[in-house]
C-alpha cells in the first residue's frame, strides 16, 4: 500500500469555507482533492502548493488565530471534513461558518 502525506487548505468567500486536500504520494506526485470531486495531479508538492496558493487557498496548518480572523472565522471552531471516502467527503468540502456574535 503506498502511503502519503495529507494536509488540508481552505479558502474563505464571505461566510463560506471551501477546502482541499493535498495528498503527497510516495512517488513524490501531488494530488488535490477539490471541492468539485476533481482529483487535480502535480508533479510535485511545490507545484501543488503554488497552485493553491493561487486559487487564494491557505495550508490550516500553517494558520494562526490571526489569520484565521482576518479570513473571517475563529479557529477554534472549525475542522476538516471528515469521511471513510472521497465520495464521503465531497458534500462536506464546502461548509457555511458558524455565524459571527
Amino acid at each position: 500500500m503506498s502511503t502519503h502525506e495529507s494536509q488540508w487548505w481552505l479558502a474563505a468567500f464571505g461566510d463560506t469555507l471551501v477546502w482541499a486536500r493535498l495528498d503527497v504520494l510516495d512517488s513524490g506526485i501531488a494530488e488535490v482533492f477539490d471541492n468539485d470531486g476533481r482529483i487535480l495531479r502535480y508533479d510535485d508538492e511545490t507545484a501543488a502548493r503554488m497552485a493553491l496558493l493561487d486559487a487564494e487557498f491557505r495550508a490550516l496548518d500553517g494558520l494562526d488565530e490571526d489569520d484565521a480572523a482576518l479570513l473571517g472565522f475563529d479557529l477554534e471552531e472549525i475542522e476538516p471534513p471528515q469521511g471513510d471516502s472521497d465520495e464521503e467527503l465531497l458534500p462536506r468540502m464546502v461548509q457555511k461558518l458558524p455565524s459571527q456574535h
